[in-house]
């Protein structure tokens, strides 16, 4: 894999702030331009654009590649709803699979909540993060028609507010879609709620339920590992040989450091 920021004169650093700064928060193209202008950094708003477009879905994927690699999820219960979100007077419907603790598991965009969209949904998140114990869902027919077809009936649950995780789960991407004035087409919807689910992932830390010396230090770790995304062919162009980064807790005094291979 080569340098994604080969032929950029910004450094990765800018980059993966803006690109942060964009997905992360409820802020329009012009607010990080203000923001990243408080910061001595020159740039317009189309260069955020371009930006986000570039390396948000790069940075999305690799943080679901380590969140799966690591097994950093749950198959105990999963919520499963549908969303209206409507662009330029087309109703579109965006599904959403979370599991018991919040994390979002996956997202998809159709122009339909039939059962073959359900069960489309389905398979995509049962085949990357394995069959659950239990599905929460609303009383849509779609999804007693797409659990029946792939033969987990018995594993369905609805009721009164029991899919209240799923529907919650809505709130940051309802905030972005108001920040953002609506999207304007079907692909850009898409990319956008899968790379938002992943950089919601990895900067949700559920302060409410640790204490605060934990919470910093899962908030600082979260940083430190969004600062090293895609910084590996950096490193290999620059010495010529291969890197691996010791992320194993310093020992001694000792701060964290890179390891050399040949």
């Amino acid at each position: 894999m080569r340098n994604p920021f080969k032929y950029f004169k910004t450094s990765p650093k800018t980059i993966r702030l803006a690109v942060m700064m964009y997905i992360r928060f409820p802020l329009s193209l012009r607010n990080v331009e203000d923001l990243l202008h408080e910061r001595g950094i020159d740039i317009t708003h189309e260069t955020v654009r371009f930006w986000w477009n570039r390396f948000g879905p790069m940075f999305a994927a690799q943080i679901r590649k380590r969140r799966v690699a690591s097994h950093n999820f749950s198959n105990w219960t999963w919520h499963l709803d549908e969303v209206f979100v409507k662009i330029n007077g087309e109703l579109l419907y965006l599904w959403r699979a979370v599991d018991h603790e919040g994390e979002v598991l996956e997202t998809n965009v159709t122009r339909r909540r039939d059962r073959h969209a359900a069960l489309r949904f389905l398979r995509k998140t049962m085949k990357r993060y394995g069959n659950p114990h239990l599905v929460v869902t609303d009383r849509l027919g779609s999804y007693k028609a797409a659990m029946k077809t792939i033969g987990n009936a018995g594993r369905q649950e609805t009721g009164r507010r029991l899919n209240n995780r799923a529907e919650n789960s809505h709130l940051p991407f309802q905030r972005r879609e108001r920040a953002m004035g609506k999207f304007r087409s079907f692909e850009t919807l898409q990319k956008f709620v899968s790379t938002q689910s992943s950089v919601h992932n990895h900067f949700s830390h559920e302060r409410h339920l640790s204490r605060r010396e934990t919470f910093k230090q899962n908030r600082t770790t979260a940083l430190a590992e969004w600062r090293q995304l895609a910084a590996w062919d950096k490193i290999n162009a620059q010495f010529g040989r291969r890197v691996r980064l010791c992320l194993t807790p310093p020992r001694c005094g000792r701060a964290a450091h890179l390891r050399w291979t040949d």
